[in-house]
């Protein structure tokens, strides 16, 4: 970009590392204008946006189909889809009963692949394209709240074997697989939801436990890695890894040769915005190596977020070569896995599905 470089196309560069939330189940006029303004990476479904598959894929369908019109680029359409407690699609697609569950089968590797077959043909069905799993932490005594039964347990070695059948499972089905949270919850005494964690671990415990299913999720080629919202003063004393060069950059990009994705938890947790605040924090997060995100519910903090992350872009605080690398990496991954980025027709998703009300 040269000293009169267009400033709606650095908005729109800016607004592709975002990934947001949007209010109901349909596409409402205020997620419309902020797609023609800001062109956004994408965005994520929740319980509020669902209703039943034929309306999913409704609104993933109109979702693509406004951005192609308006920017010519497809959507990330994101959910989490982990089974049992974390599960934004209910009966009637296929309900399966977590991590935990599926390690403590008598056939844990053939429940985690059908686990991850069977979601990723729903959701691929329905105009999805990526899935907010598997959770990679070990867990490391009783589980704190937040994560019971999410995990795949207390063995490193099981945590990196399951995790790496359901991401190549998923993404051999050409569902994108984000491991989380990065560098571990498994330690974790409180809520990120609520309140920001302190997992005080010497770095050889980290490599040796909690590192290992993350290098496991590299080697298979994950298409994400997600961010934990707590601080690992081993690694970084002042700030979570969410905001942590030293832990997206040096660790993770740099010593484990991680080129995918780099995701944040979101940004409207407790953790985040009751210290630094949501944009503060976004800006912090792509400062450290982030390429998308996470504001998964209010439309106005993306945008006080955007602002934020462009002023500083302009003011030289941020670099423009981050900017290009991380829209560089959304390109590939948007280039592997969305090909086809609309649902199924209809009668597809009633035949698979079943009819709905």
């Amino acid at each position: 970009m040269n000293c009169v470089f267009d400033l709606s196309e650095l908005d729109r560069m800016v607004g592709r590392l975002f990934l947001c939330g949007l209010p109901g189940p349909r596409l409402d006029r205020g997620t419309r204008e902020l797609i023609s303004r800001y062109e956004p990476g994408g965005f994520i479904l929740f319980s509020r946006n669902v209703e039943d598959p034929v309306q999913v894929a409704e609104l993933c369908r109109e979702l693509q189909e406004f951005a192609l019109e308006t920017h010519g680029r497809a959507l990330f359409l994101a959910v989490d889809q982990e089974g049992g407690r974390v599960a934004r699609l209910k009966k009637p697609f296929t309900e399966f009963p977590g991590n935990e569950a599926i390690a403590g089968d008598a056939k844990p590797e053939k429940k985690a692949q059908e686990f991850a077959r069977i979601t990723a043909e729903e959701m691929r069905l329905v105009g999805l394209n990526m899935d907010m799993a598997p959770v990679l932490d070990v867990r490391q005594g009783p589980a704190e709240e937040h994560l019971r039964g999410r995990t795949f347990g207390e063995d490193p070695r099981l945590v990196a074997r399951l995790g790496g059948i359901v991401i190549k499972t998923l993404q051999g089905r050409g569902v994108m697989a984000v491991a989380k949270h990065f560098p571990g919850l498994g330690r974790a005494s409180r809520d990120p939801h609520k309140a920001l964690p302190e997992i005080s671990l010497s770095v050889d415990e980290m490599v040796s436990v909690d590192l290992s299913p993350f290098r496991s999720a590299v080697e298979a080629g994950v298409a994400g890695i997600m961010t934990s919202h707590a601080v690992y003063p081993s690694l970084d004393p002042d700030v979570p890894a969410t905001m942590s060069g030293r832990v997206v950059g040096d660790l993770l990009r740099k010593k484990m040769a991680y080129d995918g994705l780099v995701i944040t938890d979101d940004l409207e947790m407790g953790a985040i915005a009751r210290t630094w605040g949501v944009p503060r924090g976004s800006a912090a997060a792509f400062a450290a190596g982030a390429d998308l995100l996470l504001i998964c519910e209010d439309q106005d903090l993306f945008a006080q977020s955007h602002a934020l992350v462009r002023k500083k872009i302009l003011a030289g605080e941020l670099p423009l070569d981050s900017l290009h690398e991380s829209l560089g990496r959304l390109a590939r991954a948007r280039s592997r896995f969305l090909k086809k980025p609309l649902p199924a027709s209809i009668a597809a998703i009633e035949e698979r599905l079943g009819k709905t009300a």
